[in-house]
């Protein structure tokens, strides 16, 4: 009888710890063409990292309830190209790849809650994908930055990461709290890990970040550690609202040298949500 009881009030925990949460927002991805352009905004041409994708909304779409972004091996005009600028995002007459990345900066920003998604991502050479979130207010790092997910190589082994980052008396020179976990921690468990969707999760609230992988926790920030410096007027980044980030970039300082025979890549995503803790 005890071995039939065991999973019964093991199901009931989790039932009970659920029901702590209320959901506030989600994006199913229960339609079909582009991503709900009330929610999600797209960056465009080159942006960060010195990477190789030029970011359009083209190569994002939603159909059968996923969200996929795909990385393409393609050649795409620089609309912003000058000859002899020392600019990277200016200097590339053409980019050789094509992703996208999406944002709900300005249309869905919270502070203090549960996210979760539930992605497959790429794993091939040159892949960087990521979940990430970004303060409202003062530019990087000063605003703080999650990332509940990225995936890339880290001399040339796989590595899936779980970061947060806040500012420093240096401009764009951030303090990190790091989680490095080689990819085969997971494919040793499960060959075909990466061929299937997983739940990656912040829980976020006034004490401390935590970041979970299929429910295991990967990294904790304690908010009491993330002051930031004299520039951000040493107030806390993770104090307020952050958005949302989605994207697949591809090669740049840590995405590596890609694959090409491996395109297209594909990142799907099945669902965003958003929950807030009951106050008791």
């Amino acid at each position: 009888m005890i071995k039939y009881l065991i999973p019964i009030l093991l199901f009931s925990c989790l039932l009970c710890k659920a029901q702590d949460y209320r959901l506030v927002w989600s994006d199913e991805f229960d339609y079909e063409g582009t991503p709900d352009p009330s929610v999600w905004k797209h960056e465009e041409g080159f942006v960060r990292n010195n990477e190789l994708q030029w970011y359009q909304p083209a190569n994002a779409s939603v159909s059968n309830g996923i969200l996929t972004i795909t990385g393409k091996k393609e050649t795409a005009p620089n609309t912003k190209y000058e000859e002899g600028s020392r600019d990277w995002r200016k200097n590339r007459k053409t980019a050789e790849y094509t992703s996208s990345c999406l944002k709900t900066a300005g249309t869905k920003e919270f502070l203090y809650r549960r996210f979760e998604i539930r992605a497959k991502i790429p794993t091939a050479s040159g892949s960087w994908p990521a979940i990430w979130t970004l303060g409202k207010s003062m530019p990087w790092p000063s605003n703080g930055e999650i990332d509940i997910m990225e995936y890339y190589r880290i001399n040339d082994v796989p590595h899936i990461l779980a970061n947060t980052a806040w500012g420093t008396d240096k401009p764009y020179i951030a303090k990190w709290d790091t989680q490095t976990v080689p990819f085969s921690k997971f494919t040793d468990k499960d060959p075909d890990w990466a061929n299937k969707f997983h739940s990656w999760r912040m829980d976020w609230d006034e004490n401390a970040i935590r970041l979970y992988l299929d429910d295991e926790l990967l990294n904790e920030t304690l908010l009491s550690e993330t002051q930031i410096g004299s520039i951000g007027n040493y107030t806390n980044p993770f104090r307020q609202p952050h958005y949302i980030l989605l994207n697949l970039a591809i090669g740049g300082d840590n995405g590596g040298t890609p694959d090409d025979a491996a395109f297209p890549l594909k990142y799907e995503i099945d669902y965003v949500r958003v929950y807030q803790k009951y106050q008791k």
